[in-house]
């Protein structure tokens, strides 16, 4: 993951940069790039879905 900001005399470009691993050929280089608003989103989700991954007690953990 890395901050990705691109300077413009314009308006300045921010975006998270998230390395979601190799292609299906194996090659290194896929990227998605999110603004702070997505990013937060899916961190949100990404945390909500742990929770219920997650075994409470007395779960089984198979």
């Amino acid at each position: 993951m890395r901050c990705l900001r691109l300077a413009s005399t314009d308006r300045p470009i921010s975006r998270v940069a998230l390395d979601v691993g190799r292609d299906q050929g194996g090659e290194p280089g896929v990227w998605a790039s999110l603004t702070a608003d997505e990013a937060r989103d899916l961190a949100r989700r990404l945390l909500a879905h742990a929770a219920l991954a997650q075994p409470g007690p007395g779960d089984d953990a198979r």
